[in-house]
């Protein structure tokens, strides 16, 4: 079996505890992490001990002087993720980027249209439409056992408050660029990724965070004929709620990144009701109230694995095949482009003041 000889950019949360902590588990038998770029000197004496026999730079174009790396997982900050990414591939590199792809949807496509020219692969690690929550959940919306689906709830909140480098709006950080590539990524997926599919309403505010970017961020995303969908990242909610909410005609899904329940409605069991154009009344003719017992089927279970686990491996095994076979990928950049053109507008109309710079 060839191994894919990588290079990883980055040991932070991203380069160490997931692309990192993914390659160095038995399940990986395609990789090889050869090459470590590392600005930080403490995190570059960690990356030595626990990735014996790679080579450790400070500086990424020092791969440059190298013709035996397969890949690089650019996982450096957000604001470096597309100079980098674009020296890199005009280096014929092929690179697999961090979320978010880049500040802007024109990035993305340049970015796209010049791996096509350099004849390289590039992939953007959106690893959550390969998670066993969205996979089961996008079943569902087509299977009917729930019926038509008309509203979709994407929750990704709780109450905490952060200071790091992930609330500067010149680091392009903030919930919407930082989390919300995954919410609007499901939201979007949801709607198969309708050409038409548009945002509809976006609130984005600076709340508690010591920084100066979002840390509530509502937005409503729908398509023509499709369902509308309620995406929400939300610092503030110390009563959060399930990671997804599906309402169909039938009944109703939610779940965690864990584990689901389901109640719904099985046809024939409850057959429809004529409609009465008079005032409803009960047997001693006072006013009567619209109501039924329906029958209702209820299951729950427990998902096989999550976003951070099963999907990573999914997606290393997608992009193996890409790589050395040149099969194509599910997960796209265009799908990943798709996403900041809905981050871009939602900045776009809810500015805020800029209050810290990299001066």
């Amino acid at each position: 079996m060839k191994k894919i000889r990588t290079a990883i950019i980055g040991q932070g949360r991203s380069g160490r505890d997931i692309h990192g902590n993914y390659l160095h588990t038995d399940h990986n038998v395609k990789y090889d992490v050869v090459a470590v770029v590392e600005f930080d000197p403490e995190r570059r004496e960690r990356a030595l001990a626990e990735w014996p026999g790679c080579t450790v730079y400070s500086d990424y174009r020092e791969l440059f002087n190298r013709d035996d790396i397969d890949l690089v997982v650019n996982s450096s900050y957000s604001e470096m993720h597309y100079p980098i990414t674009k020296d890199l591939l005009l280096h014929k590199f092929n690179v697999l980027v961090e979320k978010p792809f880049a500040r802007t949807r024109y990035e993305c496509d340049e970015l796209i249209a010049l791996a096509e020219k350099q004849g390289v692969t590039l992939a953007v690690f959106q690893q959550s439409f390969l998670a066993p929550f969205y996979i089961f959940a996008k079943d569902l919306l087509s299977n009917g056992k729930i019926g038509k689906v008309e509203y979709i709830e994407v929750r990704y909140s709780g109450f905490s408050r952060r200071w790091d480098w992930q609330t500067l709006q010149y680091k392009i950080a903030g919930s919407t660029y930082n989390t919300g590539p995954h919410p609007i990524g499901l939201a979007l997926g949801f709607l198969d990724f309708d050409e038409h599919a548009y945002l509809a309403f976006s609130r984005l505010k600076s709340a508690i965070t010591e920084g100066d970017s979002d840390d509530f961020s509502k937005l409503i995303i729908t398509a023509p004929g499709k369902p509308v969908i309620d995406v929400e990242m939300n610092a503030l909610d110390t009563y959060p709620s399930k990671t997804l909410k599906i309402c169909g005609t039938k009944g109703t899904f939610r779940c965690t990144t864990t584990e689901y329940e389901m109640k719904y409605m099985v046809d024939g069991e409850n057959p429809p009701r004529p409609v009465i154009f008079e005032s409803l009344k009960k047997e001693d003719g006072t006013p009567s109230y619209c109501s039924e017992q329906i029958k209702f089927h209820e299951e729950n279970a427990k998902f096989d694995g999550t976003a951070f686990n099963t999907a990573v491996a999914s997606f290393y095994d997608m992009l193996y095949d890409k790589l050395v076979d040149g099969k194509p990928m599910s997960v796209t950049p265009e799908m990943a482009a798709r996403i900041i053109g809905i981050i871009e507008q939602s900045h776009a109309e809810n500015p805020m003041p800029v209050k810290y710079t990299a001066d």
